[in-house]
């Protein structure tokens, strides 16, 4: 049983000292993929070095992501467009979005460089990776813009309510990324879960963040996936086998690596 971890950090310095390891245990895992997603200019570097060293096993995506939006942003989107231009590497545009959650000085400049970097995504037919934290009616307001388009992805770590799963949902070339919260005693996924249908879903651990129950409170690692999975197929009445195999499909998919 084979299963993608649609969403990890493993380039960050919390892995500098095992990555060799951490890898090895997610191999062991049955982690067949692992797909890393962007945070700012200065993070291309470490992120590029570590899907050099394990081609063809993690795949890189490049993004601002919205915490890194302040008053330079149009110098990081310009290290964007370059990198899209000069490396053919890259499976989607990611992580992107809005975070209103720590901060809101910079709200105009979030939706600005979130459509900058749609624009982007449909430039080079990729997907766009979503984060969405506090400020999701924005999300959806400035997604309406690009309703038929070709315009696809994946909602990251989707903790939605009821109202805007639904909302959500009327996008129909996006997928919803599960990860470890819906472990979590308080989790409210496991009540709107089984709302979603399964070709629309994908794992994820957002690695270094988020480990499932029973690792919370420790460093996540792709291997933990493993977790989320046993807790997501018993939330929607599924074998891990089905949902592995599912799951794994609509990663592909969305990536741009199975028509």
């Amino acid at each position: 049983m084979t299963v993608i971890d649609s969403h990890s950090h493993l380039f960050l310095e919390e892995f500098s000292s095992d990555l060799p390891q951490v890898i090895e245990r997610a191999r062991m895992a049955g982690v067949s993929h692992i797909f890393m997603p962007n945070i700012d200019s200065s993070t291309v570097t470490p992120l590029l070095e570590v899907c050099n060293q394990y081609k063809g096993y993690c795949f890189p995506m490049i993004g601002l992501h919205p915490t890194s939006v302040n008053s330079t942003y149009k110098h990081e989107l310009e290290e964007i467009s370059w990198q899209l231009k000069e490396n053919e590497t890259y499976v989607a545009v990611g992580e992107v979005g809005m975070d209103l959650y720590w901060d809101q000085t910079f709200l105009d400049e979030q939706i600005e460089a979130f459509k900058f970097q749609i624009e982007l995504a449909l430039q080079y037919n990729l997907p766009i990776v979503i984060h969405c934290r506090d400020a999701f009616s924005y999300i959806y307001k400035v997604l309406k813009e690009y309703e038929g388009s070709s315009l696809k992805g994946i909602f990251h770590s989707f903790m939605g309510t009821l109202e805007e799963l639904n909302q959500a949902m009327e996008f129909a070339g996006f997928m919803f990324g599960i990860n470890g919260t819906v472990t979590f005693k308080k989790s409210v996924l496991p009540q709107i879960l089984p709302l979603i249908p399964l070709d629309r879903l994908v794992l994820e651990t957002d690695s270094p963040y988020l480990a499932p129950v029973p690792h919370r409170g420790k460093r996540n690692e792709s291997a933990f996936i493993k977790d989320t999975l046993a807790k997501v197929a018993e939330v929607c009445k599924v074998s891990p086998e089905h949902l592995s195999q599912l799951t794994s499909e609509n990663a592909l998919k969305v990536f741009g690596m199975l028509k």
